[in-house]
């Protein structure tokens, strides 16, 4: 279990990140560039998280060095998907937290300009973000708070219908989970398809997408012992 200080300090690291950013704005008169720079990683984030979360869901394995634990719990995550709403905000975020914090902190100790610290603290924060935009995409509207609702209604956070599809077989659309907004680019031209052929014909590996789900892709159906087994 990861103590909710842990998650907090990581969040006040980005928090910290972005408002260097701010305030070299306002001492140099600098608006519009680290808008825009911090819009470009936002849009960059949701690619990422679309590569990577189809890269642990087709490839490796609980023994694979680094992301093994990742591609299990991602496998298991299919299996329930709705056990992400249970967990603590800080058991979501921690991993990614953690990878965020020592890619950042280098950035932050060496570089002072708010065109970088605007890029780097929203893409970063976003990346840190992710898993609960992903939470947040399984979660009932009821259960949702209505600003979040608001933002997946709009297209600012990855809605929960469209993540939804993922869900569903073949299982392999739909990877973004930060604002959904390369989804429907990125299926529509195969471009997934496209690199797992490439993959394929260098390396003989196939992706777990072209084979019949196997059992812990099929989800089961939340009932009272399941919740109380997860």
């Amino acid at each position: 279990m990861v103590s909710k200080s842990m998650g907090g300090s990581r969040v006040h690291n980005f928090a910290h990140f972005l408002g260097e950013s701010i305030k070299g704005a306002m001492d140099l008169n600098m608006w519009v560039e680290p808008i825009v720079a911090g819009w470009i990683g936002y849009i960059l984030a949701d690619l990422g998280s679309g590569v990577y979360h189809w890269a642990i869901d087709n490839y490796g394995d609980g023994s694979t060095p680094i992301v093994g634990a990742q591609i299990e719990a991602f496998q298991g995550h299919h299996k329930w998907p709705w056990t992400i709403t249970r967990r603590q905000f800080a058991n979501n975020l921690h991993a990614l937290a953690r990878a965020v914090t020592f890619t950042v902190l280098p950035i932050a100790l060496v570089c002072h300009d708010p065109i970088v610290q605007g890029f780097v603290g929203v893409c970063s924060g976003c990346i840190m973000f992710s898993q609960q935009f992903h939470a947040w995409a399984h979660g009932t509207k009821s259960r949702i708070p209505p600003l979040v609702v608001t933002l997946q209604e709009t297209g600012v956070l990855v809605s929960r219908s469209q993540h939804a599809t993922h869900h569903r077989p073949p299982y392999n659309n739909n990877y973004c989970i930060v604002s959904g907004v390369w989804n429907e680019f990125l299926d529509r031209h195969k471009v997934f398809e496209a690199m797992e052929m490439v993959l394929y014909f260098k390396t003989g590996v196939r992706p777990r997408s072209w084979s019949e789900p196997a059992s812990e892709w099929i989800e089961e159906i939340e009932t009272p012992s399941l919740l109380q087994a997860q």
